[in-house]
């Protein structure tokens, strides 16, 4: 008990001094979420997340002081090599097949099949590999991903304490603590970001651990407390995916769309938008513990499975595309894809790319930032630098949206 304690501690306060430090050097190398037009965000947060994660628990397994046992150490590296999947797709842009297969080739990895048996350790891979996902989507404004992150890793970590996996109830005590302190940079407004790297070891490591944590019980009931520890990042891939094919659009192209987008249409403020998330997340992961433990039935899923269909459809009618084009009366698309320069006629009737490099400009960053979210450009009133400098108090610069 007092080791975890004096971990988390290490791990909260050298997470917030990591995603200081690093943020500068992020910001230098131009590696970067350009979350609106006005304010570069560094993706350097989720580097001091899993540093922190991985340092800390490593030290205490070296040391003898909390082991974590071969299983629960094979997870962590594991974990790293999501991160560093992540990593690199923040940095180059990966295809989405390429992250989907690296993230469920690591959690083959993980599960542990002598107690799952085959069938359910491969939906158990499955699974992993949405719940990580889901957690990068779910990075889609500051505060989100971080808060939903803490809450469910206390409640796995209270999972495994109940099946005496003290390893693993302590890294998970690293893992809160240590996006605790990522959160002192990134509540809103956020001055560092988790990116992929960081969104994807939170994801992973956590539905890993619940899954391990949760292995030998009945299948039916275990995926009931499974969607339960991790309903808030499901119900926001489950209204984006069912979103977009109503509106015909790609799954992959990013929109204003996910969960805290819709809130914040409804006039929520974004801390608002991160502590509703926060509290709904608490409710679903208090239910998903409590049934894991048996001081509730398995019935009480249901009132979980319940709420996450009324949110979806409630926020299903909440409008998030095309409305700033016909508030402005236009109806014109904007037809233009992330980061690609606007080609537009100069005076002299020479062609060049609005915002490209010219002659005597600043040098390019090292790591191109990836491109801009279409969420700032289609909340109501977001204002283009070319048609109108003003911009609407609904998106002011606290929103910080990202696609997903």
């Amino acid at each position: 008990m007092l080791y975890g304690i004096a971990a988390a501690t290490t791990a909260l306060l050298l997470a917030a001094v990591l995603a200081a430090l690093l943020r500068v050097p992020a910001l230098r190398l131009g590696f970067v979420d350009r979350r609106q037009r006005q304010r570069r965000v560094p993706l350097s947060g989720g580097v001091a997340v899993v540093l922190t994660t991985c340092l800390v628990a490593g030290a205490g397994d070296w040391a003898g002081i909390a082991p974590l046992g071969a299983d629960i150490a094979g997870l962590v590296v594991a974990a790293a090599a999501v991160a560093v999947l992540g990593l690199i797709a923040d940095i180059w842009r990966l295809k989405a097949r390429l992250l989907v297969l690296g993230t469920a080739i690591a959690a083959a990895f993980v599960v542990p099949y002598g107690d799952t048996g085959v069938w359910a350790g491969a939906a158990a891979v499955g699974w992993i590999t949405f719940v990580a996902l889901a957690f990068r989507a779910l990075d889609h404004a500051d505060g989100v991903a971080g808060t939903v992150g803490v809450v469910t890793a206390f409640g796995v970590a209270a999972c495994a304490a109940f099946e005496v996996l003290d390893g693993l109830a302590v890294l998970l005590s690293v893992l809160a603590a240590a996006l605790t302190g990522f959160l002192m940079h990134n509540w809103p407004p956020a001055r560092v970001a988790l990116g992929g790297c960081g969104s994807l070891f939170a994801g992973f490591l956590l539905a890993s651990a619940a899954v391990t944590a949760r292995a030998g019980y009945e299948t039916a009931v275990g995926a009931g407390v499974l969607f339960a520890l991790t309903a808030v990042a499901g119900a926001d891939a489950v209204l984006v995916v069912v979103s977009r094919r109503l509106a015909g659009r790609p799954l992959l192209r990013g929109g204003p769309d996910h969960l805290a987008h819709r809130l914040r249409r409804l006039g929520i403020t974004p801390q608002g938008a991160t502590v509703l998330l926060g509290a709904g997340a608490f409710s679903a992961v208090l239910v998903g513990t409590l049934v894991h433990g048996g001081w509730a039935g398995a019935h009480a899923v249901w009132w979980v499975a319940g709420g996450v269909l009324a949110v979806v459809l409630g926020l299903l009618r909440v409008p998030v595309y095309g409305a700033a084009a016909r508030a402005r009366g236009t109806g014109a698309p904007r037809a233009r894809a992330e980061g690609e320069g606007t080609r537009t006629r100069t005076r002299g009737g020479r062609r060049g790319v609005r915002g490209g490099s010219r002659p005597g400009s600043r040098r390019a960053p090292v790591f191109a930032p990836r491109g801009q979210s279409e969420s700032a450009a289609d909340l109501p009133g977001s204002g283009d630098s070319r048609n109108s400098r003003a911009t609407s108090p609904q998106v002011s610069a606290s929103l910080r949206v990202r696609n997903g």
